[in-house]
């Protein structure tokens, strides 16, 4: 690991409420605002609330529109994901203003890692300056709240700005190797640990341990008998110590497409076929963007809640492929194979197993001219859609009732752009 490693991890506050408060011009302390599709349901979920609802409303980050409070002039905000996406571009390039890329892991879209250690010199700066002067930033060209944990490695980062830095104005705070008994130990319950679910804690209570200090003084030989080599990780996490090295970045050995929507009334199983057949069509354009085919599918149905149920399953396919009726089929065998008659409101699907093939494996059921019209008939619509734009070119039974492509196509990340 790089000795002068020292690393912030900045969080946005509320994101995508401070968003929408700065477009409005108002103060995310004392506005009571959520991001909420008024459009939608009383199941619809509320992606963010002001800190100003959370501190005198109890409203959580993550809840349904029928969970919210009765508040006087509570403003619903019809979710924006091209401008929160925008949003978090811009505050990126502040990073990389202060920062080479090299030192940067963006964590999600508003958190993000840097190592801030080989620049302090140069700045002429403390740490706690450092990283004031990008929060600077941000709030005055963006209007945004960031808030910060300073640590000598990731995980402590990470922990100091949840369980300090996030609390109160300036909003930074610095821990070091030093305050691992008096601060990483005193945090109660384990699971408010980044990383400690439920379940891990439950395991490690079996084994009697109960809090921080006593997992970081277990013995490492009883963790590893427990945990394999993640007994090893957690100890060493107890003892706030963390050998992750922002500057190798990670690349998996295998790779994943997937796909899934939330439907918003009871679909027939034979509407849900027309829903599988429009994501798998979207999906093979992503994967022959990326030049890659898939050799396993996998399918996700839930049924409604008053049905219940459901199932997961995936298939590896005889032949690697990036064909939409190709793999449509196979969807389409494991759907048969598993769906019972019952309304379907959630469907997922994925294709795993992505490879770069340098070789064509011929089928005996189909001649190699017609493999190739296919081919070419994919790319042609390909084209027409990366150039014109994803509803330029559809399927005729997208004008059905049935069809969610159109909406679709015009959402990021399931809600409106």
């Amino acid at each position: 690991m790089n000795s002068k490693a020292l690393y912030a991890v900045i969080d946005l506050k509320s994101f995508y409420a401070s968003c929408e408060c700065a477009d409005r011009h108002l103060d995310i302390f004392t506005t009571p605002l959520v991001v909420c599709d008024p459009e939608r349901g009383p199941s619809t979920i509320v992606m963010s609330a002001t800190p100003y609802l959370k501190k005198n409303y109890g409203v959580p980050n993550v809840c349904r529109r029928r969970d919210l409070p009765s508040v006087p002039g509570m403003i619903l905000a019809q979710p924006r994901m091209a401008y929160y996406v925008e949003m978090a571009s811009r505050v990126v390039s502040i990073f990389l203003d202060a920062v080479d890329e090299a030192d940067l892991h963006v964590y999600s879209i508003d958190e993000s890692f840097l190592n801030i250690g080989p620049y302090l010199k140069l700045a002429h700066a403390t740490p706690e300056q450092f990283v004031a002067k990008i929060q600077q930033r941000i709030h005055d060209e963006l209007g945004l709240i960031a808030t910060a944990g300073i640590a000598p490695n990731m995980f402590l980062a990470k922990v100091c700005l949840d369980n300090e830095g996030k609390k109160r104005p300036p909003y930074i705070a610095h821990w070091s190797m030093a305050d691992v008994p008096t601060k990483l130990w005193s945090i109660t319950p384990i699971t408010e640990i980044w990383g400690i679910s439920d379940g891990l804690e439950r395991r490690l209570r079996l084994l009697g341990i109960r809090s921080l200090s006593e997992l970081a003084h277990a013995r490492k030989e009883d963790l590893e008998k427990s945990f394999g080599i993640m007994g090893d990780q957690l100890h060493d996490l107890a003892n706030g110590i963390d050998r992750t090295d922002i500057r190798e970045k990670y690349i998996p050995k295998e790779t994943h497409l997937s796909i899934g929507q939330q439907l918003i009334r009871d679909y027939s199983l034979q509407e849900a076929k027309l829903i599988l057949r429009e994501m798998c069509d979207d999906l093979c354009l992503r994967l022959r963007f990326s030049g890659q085919k898939s050799g396993e599918v996998s399918l996700f149905v839930a049924y409604s809640a008053q049905a219940g149920g459901g199932f997961a399953h995936q298939m590896s396919l005889t032949k690697p492929s990036d064909d939409n009726a190709t793999l449509y089929d196979d969807i389409l065998e494991i759907f048969n194979r598993y769906s019972e008659p019952k309304p379907v409101r959630d469907l997922s699907i994925g294709f795993g197993k992505l490879a770069s093939y340098d070789y064509e494996q011929l089928d005996i059921f189909e001649t190699s001219e017609q493999s190739l019209k296919r081919k070419q008939l994919n790319q042609a619509i390909d084209k027409i859609q990366l150039a014109y734009g994803r509803n330029a070119c559809l399927r005729l039974s997208s004008l059905t009732p049935a069809s969610t492509i159109h909406e679709r196509h015009q959402q990021i990340g399931g809600h409106k752009a």
